[in-house]
């Protein structure tokens, strides 16, 4: 039970991450001013002092639909009260009903789908696929990239820092620059796959330009690789579109999915792919990817209630506008402190100011909290600040967010004068 005290509630909280969790992060989140999270809802997420938070960190993607939806929460509960985990001998009324859905929603013909509990098991489920299903063992990556933090998940992603430890790392690995497709006959020729975020997150939001994944797919068919497009922070509206490769109207070998999954709910995450490619890996071994806890029933539920929200609720066209928006606010912004903000880009409701120096972000991020709007550095690129809010988001609260910017860039200016 949480203490009534406020006080005594932060210094639990920090004893526990400095001591059980992890040290060096406990001291750098007390540094930086980070309050204690007891509850959210919608855009905002509140501390342990009572005080509200519009949520533009918004989980790194995860909370599409924002915190706690009640329609998802009322699927969730209700799901729980017959039956929450699977018992795996028998079928899933769920788990067909979430990938018969999820088929419906997505491009082309993506059809069969692997459901587990995170996007980094999605990534080495797809990287398995890619193998097993062409009887090659490269795989192909872009500088920048993020894929996640298991070995294989990493081995693809870009950020050496985050590497390093752990090499070596899976072998036949290459990896090419984002958004140039000319590069990609020559390294693709004795690939398995391809695999490519439509728009760079952790990477700094990179945008290609229009029509690269078009051209990607174009390279992957005549190398005979598969083109893999990791939406876990893209897909489901995020971008504007239902899916990131709907930008270029292309429909990838196979597709991976996480994060605004269930709706911020419910940990989950999938790989969907063309029957052609999941039958040419899997069709006389169909054990041979498992996982015990991915499908399970409640995350089944949570997602496909998520699912129905965000096409019902005409969630994606709201990311379109509402993105233009902020991204507009944001343009504005660096025009107007062009000292500290470099330039502004971004798809969606996911948007990146790139800062003229690393260091500006540690000025800028604690003072949008002091004006209670959260924010976060991308991972790999900490010059950017990267603002992706739910989906749900208002007009309103896009204004009050870039109020909170506005606000913290002008401190890191003033600061920068006295320097």
């Amino acid at each position: 039970m949480l203490t009534n005290n406020p006080q005594d509630l932060a210094s639990e909280v920090f004893e526990n991450y400095k001591r059980y969790l992890n040290p060096p992060l406990a001291r750098v989140m007390k540094l930086s001013g980070s309050p204690v999270e007891v509850r959210a809802q919608g855009t905002t997420i509140w501390d342990q002092q009572g005080k509200a938070y519009l949520d533009f960190a918004g989980g790194y993607g995860v909370f599409t639909l924002g915190h706690s939806h009640p329609r998802v929460i009322a699927a969730v509960r209700e799901q729980m009260e017959a039956m929450s985990l699977s018992g795996k001998t028998m079928f899933n009324v769920v788990l067909g009903r979430a990938a018969k859905r999820l088929a419906e929603l997505a491009p082309g013909d993506l059809q069969l789908s692997f459901w587990c509990n995170s996007g980094t098991e999605a990534v080495e489920g797809a990287i398995k696929l890619a193998r097993a299903a062409t009887g090659r063992a490269k795989i192909v990556a872009t500088h920048d990239a993020y894929h996640g933090k298991t070995y294989g998940a990493l081995s693809v992603s870009g950020r050496e820092a985050f590497q390093t430890p752990f090499r070596p790392l899976l072998a036949d690995v290459a990896h090419v620059p984002f958004g140039d497709a000319s590069v990609l006959d020559d390294v693709l020729r004795d690939a398995a796959a391809f695999i490519v975020e439509p728009v760079q997150g952790e990477g700094g939001v990179n945008v290609p330009p229009e029509g690269y994944l078009r051209a990607v797919r174009e390279a992957c068919d005549r190398a005979g690789a598969l083109f893999i497009a990791d939406e876990v922070q893209t897909g489901l509206g995020r971008c504007g579109y239902l899916f990131g490769c709907d930008r270029d109207e292309v429909v990838p070998d196979v597709m991976t999915l996480a994060k605004g999954l269930s709706g911020g709910i419910v940990p989950v995450g999938a790989f969907i792919a063309r029957p052609d490619v999941w039958n040419r890996a899997y069709a006389k071994q169909p054990l041979v990817h498992t996982s015990t806890f991915g499908g399970s029933e409640i995350a089944c539920a949570a997602a496909l209630a998520a699912m129905e929200v965000l096409v019902e609720d005409r969630l994606v066209e709201n990311a379109r506008e509402r993105g233009a928006q902020l991204l507009e606010g944001v343009r504005a912004i660096a025009a107007e402190y062009p000292s500290v903000i470099a330039r502004a880009r971004g798809l969606g409701l996911l948007v990146g100011a790139e800062l003229t120096s690393e260091g500006y972000g540690g000025w800028i991020i604690p003072e949008m909290l002091k004006a209670g709007v959260t924010a976060a550095w991308t991972l790999n690129q900490q010059r950017v600040i990267r603002l992706e809010p739910p989906l749900v988001v208002t007009a309103a609260e896009v204004e009050r967010a870039l109020g909170a910017l506005r606000a913290g860039v002008a401190t890191a200016a003033e600061k920068l004068g006295r320097l």
